[in-house]
């Protein structure tokens, strides 16, 4: 049997939609790597995940909304950031599936017209911005309009943590399953994975990782301040665990993730982040997102250019999309330094 095939089946279980293009291409970026002078680099493209752009969350729609279609549910509600790249695919999904679909966006300095929030409205999204931070008040708005919906006679469904992060955590599983056959295939044995994630992804990749027995490390590059960042991440993994019907057992230990690039704030840019999606497009043709994967790549570059990683070490970075925010940050990324 195949490295992670085991894992694959019982991933297979669990009830899901079909979504995405899987597997997505692992890539090899020989130039990224010389101009870093090492190590050797490879990027998991899920920005080619290809529902709406790609990303992620396609992935972790494949399970969120397959858990809402198993129980019923016609509706879709789901809320976040203005520029949210989950909100943005989960109303392509919805089309996709024949869903209805509403949003709750936060207001905040990237509510405009632009990049996701323009497609959330191209795809049919009944679309609001409120005046709530993002987070667990925007859960109670979300929860709230899916009891008036639900008085209206449609079955709602709200994506929503702990449930959701527990699903992605899943996706992420599936995910690290999927790499280590295409590791198989190119002849290599990573030393780390780094991804810009404070939630389900990282913590399906440190299962995936821990079940399978990988060499690989999963390193997490926080996007946004969390409390109880790494309760949050066990817990999300434990609770995959349970899901997959798999003995692993995460703790917090098991666990590294860093706020040290997240800059100003959540939504904002910083110049490492900017210098390092201008390298690895000018490099590789790739394009990273502002809020995300640029500052994800800043941290990879950083610990290169500290000696945390060698020329003799390979790591793979996860891609996790997000790319149409870059039209919302048009004016910051042409800016002079």
């Amino acid at each position: 049997m195949k490295i992670g095939e085991d894992l694959i089946q019982k991933v297979s279980q669990i009830p899901q939609v079909d979504l995405g293009h899987f597997p997505t291409p692992l890539e090899e970026c020989p130039r990224l790597s010389e101009a870093l002078g090492g190590p050797r680099i490879f990027i998991k493209r899920e920005d080619c995940s290809g529902l709406a752009f790609g990303g992620n969350k396609v992935r972790q729609l494949t399970f969120t909304l397959g858990d809402a279609v198993a129980q019923g549910a016609d509706t879709i509600v789901h809320g976040a950031a203005s520029q949210s790249n989950h909100c943005r695919q989960a109303a392509a999904a919805c089309g996709k599936l024949g869903l209805n679909c509403y949003l709750r966006l936060a207001r905040d300095h990237k509510s405009i017209v632009q990049g996701n929030l323009l497609l959330d409205n191209l795809a049919g999204a009944e679309v609001e911005v409120v005046d709530v931070p993002f987070g667990p008040e925007l859960d109670v708005v979300k929860y709230e309009l899916a009891a008036d919906l639900k008085k209206q006679g449609l079955k709602p469904y709200v994506v929503a943590s702990p449930r959701s992060t527990a699903l992605a955590a899943v996706a992420f599983t599936w995910c690290i399953a999927e790499i280590a056959q295409q590791q198989e295939q190119l002849g290599i044995d990573a030393d780390w994975i780094y991804t810009a994630s404070v939630g389900g992804t990282q913590a399906g990749l440190v299962l995936g990782t821990k079940t399978l027995g990988l060499k690989m490390k999963p390193f997490g590059i926080a996007p946004i301040v969390w409390e109880n960042k790494l309760e949050r991440l066990s817990s999300a993994a434990n609770s995959a665990a349970d899901l997959l019907g798999v003995d692993t057992h995460v703790t917090e230990s098991d666990i590294q993730n860093t706020d040290d690039y997240i800059g100003e704030a959540y939504g904002y840019l910083t110049r490492e982040g900017i210098d390092a999606l201008k390298l690895v497009a000018k490099t590789e043709g790739i394009f990273l997102d502002p809020v995300y994967t640029a500052k994800a790549m800043a941290c990879l570059i950083d610990h290169i250019q500290r000696g945390k990683l060698g020329r003799d070490d390979t790591v793979i970075f996860l891609h996790t999309g997000g790319t149409p925010a870059l039209f919302a940050y048009h004016e910051e990324l042409v800016a002079d330094p």
